[in-house]
């Protein structure tokens, strides 16, 4: 009888485990413009403080429909050939910033990207506060880049001031996603305390768990972080092997974005 209530007790146990629960979600089951609650917008080109958004980018940011809207269950970031700001492609950049902000947990995108030379859709997270200091200081979670010069190649990086690609130290990781521009594919991270997991339809490809001698400088996600999805053109790793004109309008086509914690 002991052991059976002991097996009871265990069993009872197991069972009353947390799972990770949803704690925000966009499914863009709303056609229009995406939900004002959830959402704002990056607008310009980044000057003057970061002309180009600091990376060179050719494109200026709007939140105009041609854009940027809701069709058929999917969110739709279009980068167009046109001219607005003295700039020759417009696109637009979402982000969560203080409608969607979270220390620690599992952020899954699933996407459908654009494709061409002078494409570089991103799907990446900034500090909210900036407990640091400016970038990189503070850090940066990229879930997913993309650049169309490299198609089908998909990386997963962190940055922050040790660690970053203006020193080339950047911790990056790759996988081969041939269909990533023909075919939804869910990217994702698993980020915790002291260990952050990069995967593809739940395919991890790429792990940094924190240096144990390293502070801040090294390892700044312990703060909280919103989420960031855009489409730049050219710029200073999308631009590497030039803008092909030819190309446009070109799109990435998000499915849903879930939060769990």
């Amino acid at each position: 009888m002991k052991n059976t209530c002991i097996a009871l007790c265990v069993a009872l146990f197991l069972g009353c485990e947390k799972k990770p629960q949803l704690v925000w979600s966009d499914e863009f089951d709303i056609e229009g413009l995406p939900d004002s609650t959830k959402w704002n917008y990056d607008l310009g080109d980044g000057c003057p403080t970061l002309c180009g958004w600091g990376n060179n980018e050719a494109q200026y940011y709007t939140n105009l429909a041609n854009n940027i809207h809701i069709e058929n269950g999917s969110l739709i970031i279009e980068a167009q050939h046109d001219s607005v700001g003295g700039k020759a492609y417009t696109s637009a950049r979402i982000l969560s910033k203080h409608k969607g902000d979270w220390l620690y947990g599992r952020i899954e995108v699933r996407a459908k990207l654009p494709k061409g030379k002078g494409t570089w859709p991103a799907i990446w997270m900034l500090p909210t506060e900036w407990k640091y200091g400016g970038w990189p200081e503070s850090g940066e979670i990229d879930i997913m880049e993309h650049v169309g010069y490299d198609q089908g190649v998909i990386h997963g990086t962190l940055h922050s001031k040790k660690y970053n690609h203006m020193q080339q130290t950047q911790q990056e990781g790759k996988i081969a996603i041939a269909d990533c521009s023909d075919s939804f594919h869910v990217y994702a991270v698993n980020w915790q305390t002291d260990q952050i997991d990069f995967f593809v339809d739940n395919k991890l490809y790429h792990s940094v768990k924190r240096n144990p001698n390293d502070n801040f400088e090294g390892w700044p996600f312990d703060q909280k972080f919103h989420l960031i999805m855009n489409i730049a053109v050219g710029g200073n790793w999308g631009g590497t092997e030039g803008i092909d004109d030819a190309i446009w309008p070109q799109h990435m086509e998000v499915d849903y974005v879930r939060v769990y914690q």
